[in-house]
C-alpha cells in the first residue's frame, strides 16, 4: 500500500490548527454574558442570579466560601447590581471586600513584558483593577453610604477615593515621579468621586477638605453646580487654587448655612467589555513594534499569520443619557464622568504594550515550533511531513495554553450624570428619564427634605 500523500496531511494540519484556534475554555465575557443580558433587559433580578452561580453562593446575602482568581471581580459585578436595585447597605458590603482582594493594574508604570505577562495569563492570575475601575468602585461605594444617610461611612470611603488619586496623581503619564512644581496629572475618571466627597465634607462641616475636594474636580470638568457651594464655602475657608479664583470671580462672599437641596446621580448604559479578536501579523507589528522582543524573522515560516490579543467592544446599552425635572421643572444634569470613554482611552493607552506582548510570545512560539520542525525533518522516511506535523502540534499547543485574557468590570455603568437642587424644606417630587436608541425609561420619586438637610437619590439602569 502507498503512503498517504503530503497534502491531506499538511490539509488535516492545518484543519486541527484551525480547531486550536477557535476552541478552548469559556472566557469571562462568555461566562458573564447571561447576567449582561438580563442586565439589558431590565431583569436585575435575573442578572443577579447569574451572577451568584458565578460566585457559589446561594443569594446576595451570601459570601463566597471558596476565593478563585475572579472571586473578587465578580464581586463588583454583584456589588453593582445590588447597588441598582436600591441594596445599598449589600453593595457596599461587596464592593468593601472586593476592594481589599484587588491589585492595581498600573498602565503607566508596568512594561509590555509585565502587562503582556498578566493579560495573557486568564487561567492562573488574580484579577487587576486598572485605574478607571479602582476611582469609580470608591467613588460608588461612597455613594452607597450617602444613599444610607451614612456621612460617617462616606466619609471613610472618601478618604480611600484619595489614597488611590493621590497614587495615581503622583506620577506622569509616562510612569514616573512628577517633577517638584510640575502640574498634577489630570485624572477624569476620579471627577465624579472629588464631586461627591466635596458634598460629604461639606455637610460634614469640613469646609477646607471640601473646597479641596471641590477643586480636584473642577480641576477634570467645569462643573456649574458646584459654582454655589464654592462660593458659600469660600467665606468659612482660605483654601485657594486657579479654579476655585475663578469660580469667585474676584468677588467675596459672605457665610451662608448650607441650603436644602435634592442631589441626584444618573449611572446609565454600560462600559465596553473585552472580547478575543485576531489581528493580521504585519498591522499588529505596525502598531507594536517599540515593544516587540525577539526576532521576528521567525514568524515567516509560522503557521500563525495571526495575534491573538483581547479588543474592547461595544457594551451594546440601551440608554446614553437623562434628563430631570424637580417639581415639574427641567434642571440641568452635568456629566461628572465618562466612565466609558476613559475606558477606552485607558485600553488604547495599553493597547501597543498587549500587541507587542503577544507578538513576542508568538515569536516564542514560532521558535519552539521551528525546533520541532527541524527535530522532525531529521527523520529518514517522510522528514518534511513529520517536521510539519511537529510545527504545527507545538504552535497549537502552545496557542492553546496562551489565551488573552478578557476580564473587565463589564456591569460598570458607562455614564454618570448629576445635579445639585436647591429646594424648600418640605416634600417635593422628581422624575428621571433615561434614553437612548434603546427606548427610554421613567422613574418617579416623591420625598421630603428636612430644613437645611438634603436628599439623595440614585438612579442606575445599567442598560
Amino acid at each position: 500500500m502507498s503512503a498517504p500523500s503530503a497534502r491531506p496531511r499538511a490539509g488535516f494540519a492545518a484543519l486541527s490548527l484551525g480547531l486550536v484556534l477557535t476552541t478552548g475554555c469559556a472566557t469571562y465575557s462568555d461566562r458573564t454574558r447571561e447576567a449582561r443580558g438580563a442586565a439589558q433587559r431590565g431583569d436585575l433580578p435575573g442578572a443577579e442570579k447569574q451572577v451568584n452561580k458565578l460566585l457559589g453562593t446561594r443569594s446576595s446575602k451570601d459570601m463566597p466560601t471558596k476565593w478563585k482568581k475572579d472571586t473578587a471581580l465578580a464581586l463588583l459585578e454583584r456589588g453593582m447590581i445590588l447597588h441598582a436595585s436600591g441594596a445599598y447597605k449589600l453593595s457596599a458590603r461587596d464592593l468593601s471586600v472586593a476592594e481589599k482582594q484587588l491589585e492595581l493594574l498600573d498602565i503607566a508604570r508596568d512594561g509590555a513584558g509585565q502587562l503582556g505577562k498578566y493579560v495573557f495569563s486568564d487561567s492562573s492570575t488574580k484579577y487587576k483593577a486598572p485605574p478607571s475601575e479602582k476611582l469609580v468602585l470608591n467613588a460608588y461605594n461612597l455613594l452607597n453610604y450617602l444613599l444610607q444617610g451614612d456621612l460617617s461611612g462616606a466619609r471613610v470611603e472618601a478618604k480611600r477615593f484619595t489614597v488611590m488619586h493621590e497614587y495615581l496623581t503622583s506620577y506622569d503619564q509616562r510612569g514616573r515621579p512628577r517633577a517638584e512644581g510640575e502640574a498634577d496629572v489630570v485624572h477624569p475618571h476620579g471627577a465624579f468621586g472629588s464631586w461627591l466627597a466635596g458634598f460629604v465634607f461639606e455637610r460634614l462641616g469640613e469646609h477646607e477638605s471640601a473646597l479641596r475636594y471641590y477643586d480636584e474636580a473642577l480641576q477634570a470638568r467645569p462643573f456649574a453646580s458646584l459654582v454655589g457651594p464654592v462660593q458659600r464655602l469660600s467665606a468659612l475657608a482660605g483654601y485657594r487654587s486657579p479654579r476655585i479664583d475663578a469660580v469667585l470671580g474676584g468677588m467675596s462672599y459672605e457665610a451662608a448655612q448650607a441650603p436644602s437641596e435634592v442631589v441626584v446621580v444618573v449611572s446609565v448604559g454600560r462600559v465596553p467589555l473585552k472580547e478575543a479578536r485576531h489581528m493580521p501579523i504585519g498591522a499588529a507589528i505596525g502598531l507594536a513594534h517599540a515593544y516587540i522582543t525577539g526576532d521576528s524573522r521567525v514568524l515567516e515560516r509560522s503557521a500563525l499569520k495571526m495575534v491573538v490579543y483581547p479588543e474592547l467592544v461595544p457594551s451594546g446599552s440601551a440608554f446614553e443619557t437623562a434628563e430631570l425635572r424637580v417639581d415639574g421643572q427641567p434642571v440641568g444634569l452635568e456629566i461628572a464622568s465618562d466612565i466609558q470613554t476613559e475606558v477606552i482611552d485607558e485600553y488604547e493607552q495599553m493597547k501597543p504594550k498587549i500587541i507587542g506582548a503577544a507578538i513576542s510570545r508568538l515569536i516564542v512560539r514560532a521558535a519552539v515550533a521551528e525546533g520541532a520542525r527541524a527535530a522532525g525533518n531529521s527523520a529518514k522516511e517522510g522528514g518534511a511531513i513529520i517536521g510539519l506535523f511537529a510545527a504545527l502540534a507545538a504552535e497549537g499547543a502552545l496557542l492553546a495554553a496562551d489565551r488573552p485574557d478578557t476580564r473587565s468590570w463589564t456591569l460598570l455603568p458607562g455614564l454618570v450624570l448629576v445635579g445639585r437642587v436647591p429646594v424648600q424644606p418640605g416634600p417635593h417630587a422628581a422624575t428621571v428619564v433615561a434614553s437612548g436608541r434603546g427606548g427610554s425609561e421613567t422613574r418617579n420619586y416623591s420625598f421630603d427634605v428636612p430644613a437645611g438637610g438634603f436628599v439623595v437619590l440614585d438612579v442606575t439602569t445599567l442598560r
